[in-house]
């Protein structure tokens, strides 16, 4: 969909640019994740679709309003949906057209319900571990292990893990901060087997005859070092079995997709008779839950996760496994 002339907005594209161009270039010169970029373009699309593509400066109040209830009442989307869907649009009149829009502020926001994480029992991971095998086996455990993110898993580069520390360098987390994790003594041994094996990958990759294979790099990376992507430190942990050509015949090797390991852990789950609704990220769940059972203190946890806010984090001491916040049940003294 193209614009009509519109103000240059703050990224510095020119008004003829289409308007997802500017959205993204906006997005990316605040540095914000991809994951944000994405959708902040999708709801901007899905926005003008719905008003028949006319430009969002012919847009006001009433045609966000709608869009908005539409959301909610026919659509049915979450709270949280809602409310993302918001987020971007103020960005987009705000930071890309650069109007000001004092009724946006005014906009309802949708109240989000407090919902209780899907924690599994120590048991239940156990069982759900032995379903898995090779490299799901491997970034299942490092989520249970360490606390973390499904992309923050399969995005773990050789130079991240501190074998002789224990610890995990997840870089670039949500909000776009690192932080220090554990890494499992339960996965030493067969991550070195692991590591041994993508060794002899990078090397081959080293050696292609149709040219050498790199890996994507954070930010300017490639520019300030650019023998980077072809040295081992930077190698992922997890690397994709595809190797993708880009722009100038580059090949290169991202890191597993986080799908694979998706439908690895929901047939696992279904393998392991638990029925609860439990995804990679109740393993992230589980491992704040079981380290607050055993003691160990909020603050901690907070660090370990990435948490912004312990607020947040607090939110594990409603689901531990105490029988209704450590009450004994007047029914078992019967």
């Amino acid at each position: 969909m193209t614009a009509s002339p519109v103000p240059a907005p703050e990224s510095g594209a020119p008004s003829g640019f289409k308007l997802v161009t500017q959205v993204r270039r906006a997005v990316r010169v605040r540095h914000y994740s991809r994951r944000t970029e994405q959708q902040y373009v999708h709801w901007v699309r899905r926005f003008v679709r719905f008003h028949g593509l006319r430009h969002p400066l012919e847009l006001g109040e009433a045609e966000v309003t709608a869009f908005l209830n539409d959301l909610a009442s026919r659509c049915g989307v979450s709270a949280s949906t809602q409310n993302q869907a918001m987020a971007a649009l103020l960005f987009l009149y705000r930071r890309v057209l650069r109007r000001s829009m004092p009724w946006l502020k005014d906009v309802v926001r949708a109240k989000s319900a407090m919902r209780l994480p899907i924690v599994l029992t120590r048991d239940e991971v156990r069982r759900l571990l032995e379903e898995l095998e090779g490299v799901p086996r491997l970034v299942a455990t490092l989520l249970y292990g360490g606390g973390l993110r499904l992309i923050e898993g399969v995005q773990v580069r050789v130079q991240d893990l501190d074998f002789a520390r224990g610890e995990v360098l997840v870089r670039s987390g949500k909000g776009n901060r690192d932080r220090l994790t554990v890494l499992p003594k339960a996965i030493l041994e067969p991550l070195r087997v692991h590591l041994a094996d993508v060794r002899s990958r990078f090397r081959r990759d080293g050696e292609d005859p149709a040219g050498a294979v790199g890996v994507v790099l954070p930010g300017a990376i490639a520019r300030k070092y650019p023998r980077a992507e072809w040295e081992w430190p930077w190698w992922w942990v997890f690397p994709s079995a595809r190797v993708v050509v880009g722009p100038g015949g580059r090949r290169r090797r991202y890191h597993l997709h986080p799908s694979v390991i998706q439908r690895a852990v929901r047939e696992a789950v279904l393998r392991a008779g638990i029925v609860k609704r439990a995804t990679c990220h109740s393993l992230r769940h589980s491992f704040a839950t079981h380290l607050l059972e055993d003691g160990y203190d909020i603050r901690t946890v907070q660090e370990l996760l990435g948490h912004r806010d312990v607020t947040t984090t607090m939110i594990y001491t409603h689901v531990l496994n105490r029988g209704g916040r450590g009450v004994r049940s007047p029914a078992d003294g019967l």
